[in-house]
């Protein structure tokens, strides 16, 4: 029950202030336009690299401020009515599911690069897995980060080697979108990508009350 009340705070606040959303709306945008006037038409691997490297860019700007944004007096008042494990999985649900809308927006918005995607559908839905698996990875790193005093520091240092494993994992499962012909052992890249995402869900899980008692 904590965690719908939780997410759907979250939820009516992005809907009132509407930062977030236009900001990396217009961040994509903008970056799609420089890189078609800079590049024209990439070729696929070229498309591929630059989708991912904008996916990370869009993750960090979204999720980041997730935690960031709250002050002392909210946490102590999230404190006395909600668990930690009910406020972490809100915050994962949340940004879980703002990540995977902009996924999608910054896939539409991406074919202005070009299309050179042959199976479109299932790019789609492994954008969608990365964004969720990205999304995940920051929120936790977040709650570090802004509980060690907002040190900005520590989230690159942290995250560093927890988003490389799924950026290369990401990059090995989205060649099926570029290839006529199916990969082997992309099932088990897929599985591999699910249970890093589970091990995210769990550490943040039963690391975060730590941090919460402080």
């Amino acid at each position: 029950m904590h965690i719908f009340t939780l997410f759907k705070k979250d939820l009516l606040l992005e809907i009132r202030q509407q930062y977030t959303f236009y900001g990396i709306l217009l961040y994509i945008a903008s970056t799609i336009f420089v890189l078609y006037l800079a590049m024209g038409q990439p070729e696929d691997t070229v498309w591929k690299g630059l989708f991912w490297m904008i996916q990370l860019f869009i993750c960090v700007n979204a999720v980041a401020k997730s935690f960031l944004q709250e002050s002392r007096g909210r946490m102590l008042y999230f404190y006395s009515i909600a668990g930690a494990k009910d406020f972490i999985l809100a915050k994962l649900l949340f940004n879980s599911a703002l990540m995977v809308l902009m996924s999608v927006v910054s896939l539409i918005l991406f074919l202005l690069l070009g299309n050179p995607l042959t199976n479109f559908v299932e790019f789609c839905g492994l954008a969608c897995l990365g964004g969720w698996s990205l999304s995940l990875v920051f929120t936790f790193l977040a709650a570090i980060a802004a509980r060690a005093q907002h040190n900005a520091a520590m989230m690159a240092i942290l995250g560093f080697p927890l988003i490389i494993p799924q950026l290369l994992l990401l990059m090995r499962i989205s060649n099926i979108a570029f290839s006529d012909v199916y990969q082997s052992g992309l099932l088990q890249m897929i599985l591999l990508l699910f249970g890093l995402d589970i091990l995210v869900i769990f550490l943040s899980v039963i690391l975060f009350p730590f941090l919460w008692k402080d």
